[in-house]
């Protein structure tokens, strides 16, 4: 059949809403049990009320069916929620907050007290006392967000019961026992800091304690408040302690020996060794080998992710690993015997699939094996618009990295009206320090597929460059974000690009992404860039999102805004997007969950009311059942539909 043309915007495409939600189960995470090297992967299911349930990964079986859901409510963002360890799996299950353990064929029972109060994530088994576990206690007596309690605790398995171990500070993650068990290693942090900014490596003694664990000799190990931050502690043996730190401005890896803290390379290496922890028990690299000589590492360069090899003894420059994957993710040591590591692998125009990594330092051998393949696509690759990286400069001359998707669809050549350019989709990622990735993503080809354009915008502020870049955005937030985004959407719809129509490009974006947007559509000098705009779960008042967000990012705004609240009021007021209603003059999309506990949906009512009064086009849709993000099929799909539709009337792109 020979391809056909029609207006950019019109096209059909088989890639709908429902092909690509239909059926999905995105992998959330990985497990690997360090005594038996079985792999597990969590899987989730939008069908199933986007439960969280843990797969076999060679067998297929599903050791959690029916209504168990593998998540935790930690931090919110959760992450950490399951370990495995000698054929036992230990869980924590949302719905009750409890932590359950499960072995093949059997049913999960409960190992921690039923008080939905507590909540548990990021497990480490003692490597002897394989019956205690220690785990991040988030505790909800008072379930205010300034009343809410972090510690590390010991579970005693046998006992069900719960134990304190180490307590009086904010915030504690990726706690590691030594192999020999008699060391433990964490991270730890307090407001106003984020993980990424100020956290604390500390390695503390441990001691049996009958049917507990006691730590003592507390030392820092590396980390400062406020400058830098120390993160992802792991043992390579019993004597030495890896960990990442940005001391160097960049991401880099670190060891603790004999009591000091040192550099693993010779010279500060400019890219990054890994990302911010928005969630937990999301370590950038596995050791590989017995002795604890070497760790495969996930590195972050111009936007794409890598593996590198990195001699744990030190004084030697990483090993950089050729993959097809841009994005890599959950990687953990499968066999250290073996040298084998598996992580989560996605390509440019493949979703992501488990692979298993072998290494033999003596020649060099690589091996790649994939454990568990990426699905299987009902369409055909050749509908995949692959990214094209650009890095464009903002006024100031400061850098701004995006990557653009062209319209691409084997049964158009193009456009039937002479001289036209694509509309454009222009993404703002959350966090604000997200990134957005290049691994093959359905809902950009879900757009580009149908003869749009798509712009992902990692705007300053965004993780993948080094914290200098990072930093752009402390005291700019609203600012900075909004002004790349402005900016790159000028540039490449403009000589010498001209990649795009500068008339129809709207923005879109979700939680800060959300907040970019309305700031890029009200407060922002130049508010008529875009044609229209979606905000997803984002922010439009700045005053009670300081008051009542959670707990994690309940002290991030101040850093971001440059002040609290009563110190700058001003600031939250001009950069609140509610406060200039009057000024958004392109028609605006709200999406929202009901059951929001990040950006609670008052914020989404706040903006739609505020715009109605003032007289602009405005439309809202809130999702019952949902939270930060959508997790049912049905609201998946309703979502894109009704963005994609949203544009097509605004832009009257009639087919």
């Amino acid at each position: 059949m020979n391809p056909q043309s029609a207006p950019y915007g019109t096209w059909s495409s088989p890639i709908t809403a429902q092909a690509i939600t239909k059926g999905a189960l995105p992998v959330s995470g990985i497990l690997a049990d360090p005594i038996t090297s079985k792999v597990y992967h969590l899987e989730r299911r939008p069908s199933e009320g986007g439960r969280v349930t843990i797969i076999d990964t060679e067998s297929k079986a599903d050791l959690t069916p029916g209504n168990w859901n593998v998540r935790t409510g930690v931090h919110e963002y959760g992450g950490g929620a399951a370990i495995v360890h000698g054929g036992t799996i230990y869980f924590s299950h949302i719905l009750d907050g409890r932590v359950y353990r499960v072995k093949e064929g059997s049913n999960p029972e409960a190992v921690t007290p039923g008080d939905n109060i507590h909540r548990f994530a990021d497990f480490d088994v003692h490597p002897v006392h394989t019956h205690l576990l220690v785990a991040i206690q988030e505790d909800h007596t008072i379930d205010e967000p300034s009343a809410i309690i972090n510690t590390l605790c010991v579970i005693n398995t046998n006992t069900n019961s719960v134990h304190p171990l180490v307590s009086g500070v904010d915030f504690y993650a990726s706690p590691k026992f030594s192999p020999d068990g008699t060391r433990l290693a964490w991270q730890q942090w307090s407001h106003p800091d984020m993980p990424w900014e100020g956290g604390l490596i500390y390695v503390a003694d441990t001691t049996i304690d009958s049917d507990t664990i006691s730590v003592k000799n507390l030392t820092h190990v590396a980390g400062e408040a406020l400058k830098v931050s120390a993160a992802f502690p792991s043992w390579a043996n019993n004597e030495t302690l890896i960990f990442t730190s940005d001391e160097s401005g960049y991401i880099n890896p670190w060891k603790y020996q004999n009591g000091q803290a040192t550099a693993l390379f010779p010279e500060p290496v400019q890219y990054e060794f890994g990302y911010p922890g928005w969630a937990l028990q999301t370590s950038p690299y596995a050791i590989l080998d017995q002795e604890g000589k070497l760790a495969v590492f996930i590195t972050i360069k111009d936007g794409r992710d890598r593996l590198s090899i990195v001699d744990l003894e030190g004084g030697s420059p990483p090993q950089t690993v050729d993959t097809p994957y841009v994005v890599i993710s959950f990687i953990w040591s499968r066999s250290r015997t073996a040298r084998e590591v598996v992580f989560s692998g996605g390509k440019v125009d493949e979703d992501s699939s488990i692979i298993g990594f072998t290494f033999e330092p003596t020649s060099g051998a690589l091996k790649f094996t994939t454990l568990k393949s990426a699905a299987t696509p009902a369409f055909s690759n050749d509908f995949v618009s692959l990214p094209k990286p650009i890095s464009v400069k903002a006024d100031n001359d400061d850098p701004i990295h995006v990557v653009y998707y062209p319209p691409k669809n084997p049964n158009y050549s193009g456009s039937s009206i002479q001289g036209e350019r694509p509309p454009c989709v222009l993404h703002a990622h959350g966090g604000p320090t997200g990134l957005s990735s290049q691994r093959l993503s359905w809902k950009i080809q879900y757009f580009t597929s149908r003869g749009w354009g798509w712009l992902d915008v990692n705007y300053g502020g965004s993780s993948g460059y080094g914290r200098e870049y990072i930093l752009r955005l402390a005291g700019n937030w609203g600012v900075v974000d909004s002004g790349d985004c402005i900016k790159a959407a000028q540039i490449i719809s403009s000589d010498p690009y001209n990649l795009v129509d500068p008339k129809r490009i709207v923005i879109t974006g979700g939680s800060a992404g959300g907040y970019t947007v309305l700031c890029a559509l009200a407060t922002a000098p130049d508010v008529t860039t875009f044609a229209a705009g979606t905000s997803s779960y984002g922010i439009s008042d700045l005053f009670p999102l300081a008051e009542h967000t959670h707990k994690f990012e309940a002290r991030y705004l101040e850093k971001l805004m440059g002040g609290t609240s009563v110190e700058i009021p001003e600031v939250y007021k001009a950069r609140s997007p509610r406060n200039h209603a009057d000024r958004i003059v392109a028609p605006l999309l709200i999406l929202q969950g009901e059951d929001d506990k990040v950006v609670p949906k008052e914020q989404a009512e706040i903006i739609y009311e505020s715009v109605k009064a003032k007289g602009g086009i405005i439309e809202y849709k809130m999702y019952p059942g949902e939270g930060h993000g959508w997790l049912r099929e049905e609201n998946i799909v309703d979502s894109l539909e009704r963005e994609l539709g949203f544009y097509e009337q605004v832009l009257k792109l009639g087919k």
